[in-house]
């Protein structure tokens, strides 16, 4: 009889100890599938980033927006240094910190598309 119990206690042991291994295998697995789920996502997203880099390139190499914006802040910066332009720059700063704020993120956003989303990330830091 005391085997039998013995034997009993054993088997309900060793089942106990079964469960928790298959448990424990069980949390692993849903642990290495999101991360493989996560990894997919950031691939995912990373070409799609590309794909859209890649085709912005393409749209804009025939376009001279890129270099007007160029000359533009090259012009300003120029101007600067001219002593009698430095009174119409300073006045034509004052006038953009006046328009509507729309106005101001629209600008932002023709810049940033200009020189590429990323370039905006850095300023961003």
């Amino acid at each position: 009889m005391i085997g039998s119990i013995i034997g009993a206690v054993g088997n309900l042991a060793s089942t106990y100890l079964e469960g928790k291994v298959e448990t424990q295998k069980s949390k692993a697995e849903i642990a290495r599938a999101e991360a493989v789920a996560k990894a997919d996502i950031l691939r995912t997203a990373a070409t799609h980033e590309a794909n859209w880099e890649k085709i912005m390139a393409t749209a804009s190499q025939d376009s001279w927006k890129d270099e007007a914006w160029t000359i533009l802040f090259i012009a300003i910066i120029a101007a600067n240094f001219i002593p009698f332009l430095q009174p119409y720059i300073a006045e034509g700063f004052e006038a953009l910190s006046r328009c509507p704020s729309w106005f101001q993120y629209a600008v932002y956003c023709s810049i940033a598309a200009s020189f590429g989303l990323r370039g905006i990330n850095k300023f961003k830091k």
